[in-house]
């Protein structure tokens, strides 16, 4: 049969049936759907009857194994919320390698960081020296600019003379 350029994917064609194979009762669906989701219904609110009553006993069952074996996996994943009525307040909580490495590091650098401004360290040390060796460097400057300008200020004033 052709079906032209291009080919329907054979997932894609429906089926519908002909009022006469409805009628012959060889149709995929039954004429009495209605009927049967309304039977559907009526049983799922008897379930949820029942289920309501034997929900206490279902709590205490758990599915396959889980209920014989009790194991403790690492590797499970816990729930990470807590509710408020759930936290323990007194409870401490232990810090991961990663987060305790961080705060040791944190804590170092404040150490140094306060050394450092008292000038304790080898470091403030060199700083120090560094710093007056600037210093005299430029008072010796300043010095040296000011006899100059003296000196040029003499001579001017002996010039005009």
């Amino acid at each position: 049969m052709g079906r032209g350029k291009f080919k329907g994917k054979p997932t894609g064609r429906r089926q519908f049936s002909t009022p006469e194979e409805m009628l012959a009762g060889t149709s995929t669906r039954p004429r009495t759907f209605k009927k049967e989701e309304a039977e559907a219904e009526v049983e799922e609110d008897r379930s949820d009857e029942e289920s309501e009553e034997s929900s206490e006993e279902e709590s205490d069952k758990r599915k396959g194994t889980q209920g014989v074996i009790d194991i403790e996996n690492p590797n499970m994943a816990r729930p990470k919320t807590l509710k408020a009525r759930d936290a323990d307040l007194d409870k401490t909580t232990e810090l991961s390698r990663r987060e305790r490495e961080e705060i040791e590091k944190q804590r170092a650098h404040e150490r140094y960081m306060k050394l450092q401004e008292q000038g304790k360290t080898d470091q403030a040390k060199k700083d120090l020296e560094r710093l007056a060796l600037i210093r005299q460097q430029r008072a010796e400057a300043a010095k040296k600019r000011e006899e100059e300008k003296a000196a040029k200020d003499q001579k001017k004033a002996e010039a005009r003379k």
